[in-house]
């Protein structure tokens, strides 16, 4: 399904709806609607059973949003949180240098891969992509324009020329997207923490920020956590929070907002072993996405080839969303210099004791951090499809279905009378929906024919329909639709809690 129907499906069925619509909205904030939150809920269970309650040596924490402002000196964001931008004199649109480049080198990549596409079909079986771009000639020229576009960027950008930044985006010709228009100003930094006031202290003095990520609160708080759980390395510390960033450029729906929500954790080991636990993670990141049934053709590494001045390895977990591969989570090797800088400009000691060798030091921190809005992004844009299903009567028609995993659907299941106007149905109907309710959040829907009902629950996800119809009456069995088969069965209503309850344990994928 294209990117438009997927914003206006998110919409009309409740999942997403733009803030303050009413006041014709705000840019690049979104209110999450009643199965939205769901879903969002389940996505943070997932995460947070698999990475707290599933490691013996992994806790939690929920850090305020609000900390100290010298935290965000010892950090690095009041100085170097910053993008590169860039103002279009015509059109007056403000752009980030670095995402006009890298939409440069996107064009170029979708002209490839359409000379990839033609070649794989004209070869069939026989087509070896590697061998097509190693030497054809009109490809080998493309890549050498993509390559050289990014890697000077990257230079550029690694040595804070913002000079040389513009030059480039000069130089490769781009024009606005807006106006089409090549008239730039000078590339600036800009910070994107926002800030505001503490109480009636006016001025720089009563300054504080909304935090642009949620890891500083783990490692100012890494003595409290070890010392109170009596933690041994390695150990890690999980966080489920909302961030701030004043983007240059929000954009993609859900996928890039100035409020979001992240979920980190950060694993704490001793210096020398981070390359080792650099790898578990990465491998053990990746397993989790396949475990929700993400395809893997879905799912790339991207290592960084400009690394952030507190890490000495990183990658990028990149999922296909409709608009092409992005990052959906990070792993990175952060070394010791969070604890470091926040132990320098606190004066505070921020080291374990290890009784095995009798020494103090500073742990070195290997981080994983998704993005809870992108994770919601990836799992709706994948599973949700059109496709062409048999009716009741036998004949074919199209239905919008979001083949959610059940673990994380936001209902899991519908109980449906066959009919709204017989009483005996509804009154059995609704002891089902209390009886399963109790268990799994489900819904009770009476209104339009029965088919009609089943597409509607098909477009939101439901794994499982419950009908009950005059069978019921006689033998107490009512009738389970599987979303994904269209299998139906007849189960004992003394069974319905337990078998749905069971299809959508999120232990299963656990």
């Amino acid at each position: 399904m294209d990117f438009k129907n997927l914003i206006s499906h998110c919409k009309e069925y409740g999942f997403i709806f733009p803030s303050s619509e009413i006041y014709d909205g705000l840019s690049a904030t979104y209110d999450y609607g009643p199965l939205g939150v769901e879903l969002k809920n389940n996505i943070k269970q997932y995460w947070w059973k698999s990475m707290v309650q599933m490691h013996a040596n992994i806790v939690g924490l929920d850090a305020a949003i609000f900390m100290h402002p010298k935290t965000w000196k010892a950090s690095g964001h009041v100085d170097a949180f910053n993008d590169p931008m860039i103002d279009n004199k015509d059109s007056k649109k403000r752009y980030r240098a670095d995402q006009l480049i890298e939409g440069y080198a996107e064009k170029i990549e979708a002209k490839i891969m359409k000379d990839v596409t033609k070649a794989a079909k004209k070869f069939g079986d026989d087509f070896d992509e590697k061998q097509f771009r190693d030497t054809n000639g009109r490809i080998i020229e493309r890549q050498k324009k993509i390559d050289y576009a990014i890697n000077t960027m990257n230079q550029h950008l690694k040595d804070e020329n913002m000079e040389a930044l513009g030059a480039l985006i000069n130089e490769l010709e781009i024009a606005c997207p807006e106006s089409g228009s090549r008239e730039w100003t000078e590339v600036r930094q800009f910070n994107l923490m926002f800030s505001t006031q503490l109480g009636a202290i006016a001025g720089e003095e009563g300054k504080i920020y909304l935090r642009p990520e949620t890891a500083q609160g783990i490692f100012v708080n890494f003595l409290n956590v070890q010392k109170s759980t009596r933690q041994k390395l390695p150990f890690g510390i999980a966080q489920i929070g909302k961030a701030f960033r004043n983007e240059i450029v929000a954009r993609q729906f859900i996928f890039r907002m100035r409020e979001f929500e992240q979920m980190e954790m950060q694993f704490f080991v001793k210096p020398g072993e981070e390359m080792k636990w650099y790898d578990y993670w990465k491998q053990t990141r990746l397993d989790w996405h396949k475990a929700l049934g993400t395809p893997a053709e879905n799912l790339r590494y991207h290592d960084h080839d400009n690394l952030a001045h507190y890490a000495n390895a990183a990658v990028d977990i990149e999922f296909k969303f409709p608009f092409g591969f992005r990052e959906l989570e990070g792993i990175h090797s952060r070394t010791d210099f969070d604890l470091k800088a926040h132990q320098d400009l606190s004066g505070k000691k921020l080291q374990y004791f290890d009784p095995a060798i009798n020494e103090n030091f500073v742990p070195y921190v290997v981080e994983t951090s998704i993005g809870c809005d992108r994770m919601f992004l990836s799992q709706v844009g994948q599973t949700l499809q059109e496709e062409t299903v048999p009716d009741a009567d036998g004949k074919e028609s199209t239905r919008t279905v979001m083949k959610l995993h059940p673990a994380i659907a936001p209902v899991k299941a519908a109980v449906l009378p066959l009919l709204k106007n017989k009483e005996e149905l509804v009154k059995a109907s609704k002891d089902v929906f209390k009886k399963l309710s109790a268990h799994v959040l489900c819904q009770y829907d009476e209104k339009d024919a029965i088919g009609r009902r089943y597409r509607r629950q098909d477009a939101i996800g439901t794994p499982y329909s419950i009908t009950i119809d005059f069978d019921t009456l006689e033998d107490n069995t009512v009738t389970i639709r599987d979303r994904d088969t269209l299998e139906q069965k007849r189960i004992k209503i003394d069974d319905v809690a337990k078998v749905v309850s069971d299809k959508c344990n999120v232990n299963n994928i656990l």
